[in-house]
C-alpha cells in the first residue's frame, strides 16, 4: 500500500484496503485477548474473588467468539457471496416462503454487520417472491452463509388455505463466493452469449428507455445470470459474471468431490427428499438440519435470522467429515 502506484488501479486498491482492515481487525482481536489474559493471571495470584470468576467468564465468552472464525478455514470462506433464493414446489406458498427465507438472511445480516445488496428480484403473482439474488459483503460472508446452500423445507398451517390446512413448501438457496479471475474460474468469451434488454421495476414500472439490462448464457453448461439493477448495462454485466463465476467454481468443486451427475446436478430440484434443513411450524415447533442434526424449538428465533447455531454446527460437521 505504500507503493506510489498503489491507488493506479482504484478497485484493486480498495479491495486490498477492505482485506488489510479485515486482517488487522482480526490480529487486534487476538492480541486484545492475550492481554486480557495476562491480567486475568495477575489477577489469580491476588486473593480468590468473585470479580475473578467474572472477568474468566468474559475472557471464555471472547475466545469462544474468536475460535468461531477458525472454522473459516476454506480457500472464500472471508470472501463475499451472492445469496440467491428460488420458490420451489408448492405455488404461492412456496413463494411467500422464499419472502420469509429473504427476511431471515436479511435479518441476520444486520446483526452480523453484513452488506446485503439486491441484484436481482422476481415477484409473485399474488403474494412472495419467485426468486431473489443478493450479494452480501463484509467479514466471513461466504463462510457464514455456505451453510445454507440447499433445499429448505416448510410445514406450517397454510395462511392462504381458508379450510386451514397444513402444507409443505419448499425453496432452494444458492450461496456462490465471489471470485475475482482465477484459473478455475477462467471463462473463454466464446463459450458466452450476451443479451440486452429494457430493465424494468416491479410490475413492469420503471421501464428504462436504454437497454442496460444483461442477460448472460454460459453455453458449455447452460448457466443463465441476468441483472440489472444497476445503472448501467457495463455494471450490470460486471455484477452477472461475479455470479457467473460463482456458480462455475461450485460446479468445479462438486466435480473434484466426484459428486457430480450432470452438469447441474449441484442443483437440486426444491421438493421432496432433498432438502437440508427442515422448518415445522405445525404440529409441532421445530428447525432441524439435516447434515449436522443440529435442532432448535425456538423457531421464532431462527426465522428471525439468528441462524448462527446451525451455521456453527455445519462447520463442525463438515471439519469432522475430513
Amino acid at each position: 500500500m505504500n507503493e506510489p502506484s498503489f491507488w493506479a488501479d482504484q478497485d484493486n486498491a480498495k479491495k486490498k484496503s477492505k482485506r488489510r482492515e479485515a486482517l488487522v481487525q482480526e490480529v487486534q482481536e487476538w492480541e486484545g485477548l492475550q492481554k486480557d489474559i495476562g491480567t486475568l493471571i495477575e489477577m489469580a495470584q491476588e486473593e480468590d474473588n468473585e470479580e475473578l470468576k467474572k472477568e474468566f467468564d468474559i475472557l471464555k465468552a471472547k475466545f469462544e467468539a474468536l475460535e468461531f472464525f477458525v472454522l473459516f478455514s476454506g480457500d472464500y470462506d472471508k470472501s463475499d457471496c451472492i445469496l440467491a433464493i428460488h420458490a420451489g414446489v408448492g405455488g404461492t406458498e412456496a413463494q411467500d416462503w422464499a419472502q420469509m427465507l429473504l427476511r431471515m438472511y436479511l435479518r441476520f445480516c444486520e446483526r452480523r454487520g453484513l452488506s446485503a445488496r439486491m441484484i436481482e428480484e422476481s415477484r409473485g403473482a399474488e403474494a412472495g417472491i419467485k426468486s431473489v439474488v443478493l450479494e452480501v459483503s463484509g467479514r466471513g460472508a461466504y463462510g457464514w452463509l455456505k451453510s445454507e446452500r440447499g433445499v429448505h423445507r416448510l410445514v406450517r398451517i397454510s395462511p392462504f388455505d381458508a379450510e386451514k390446512m397444513r402444507h409443505t413448501s419448499f425453496a432452494l438457496v444458492e450461496v456462490l463466493p465471489v471470485l475475482e479471475e482465477v484459473k478455475e474460474t477462467e471463462i473463454d468469451a466464446k463459450d458466452l452469449r450476451i443479451d440486452t434488454y429494457l430493465s424494468s421495476g416491479h410490475g413492469g414500472q420503471s421501464v428504462q428507455t436504454t437497454y442496460s439490462a444483461v442477460r448472460i448464457t454460459h453455453i458449455p453448461t447452460g448457466i443463465v445470470v441476468t441483472c440489472q439493477n444497476e445503472r448501467s448495462q457495463q455494471q450490470n454485466k460486471e455484477t452477472a459474471m461475479k455470479v457467473l463465476r460463482g456458480k462455475l467454481h461450485i460446479l468445479a468443486e462438486a466435480a473434484q468431490e466426484k459428486e457430480l451427475k450432470n452438469v447441474r446436478g449441484e442443483y437440486k430440484e426444491a421438493a421432496w427428499g432433498n432438502q437440508i434443513r427442515s422448518y415445522v411450524l405445525q404440529p409441532y415447533q421445530m428447525v432441524k438440519d439435516t447434515r449436522s442434526k443440529f435442532e432448535t424449538s425456538d423457531t421464532g428465533a431462527v426465522l428471525d435470522g439468528k441462524i448462527e447455531p446451525f451455521v456453527e454446527a455445519y462447520l463442525r460437521w463438515m471439519k469432522e467429515k475430513k
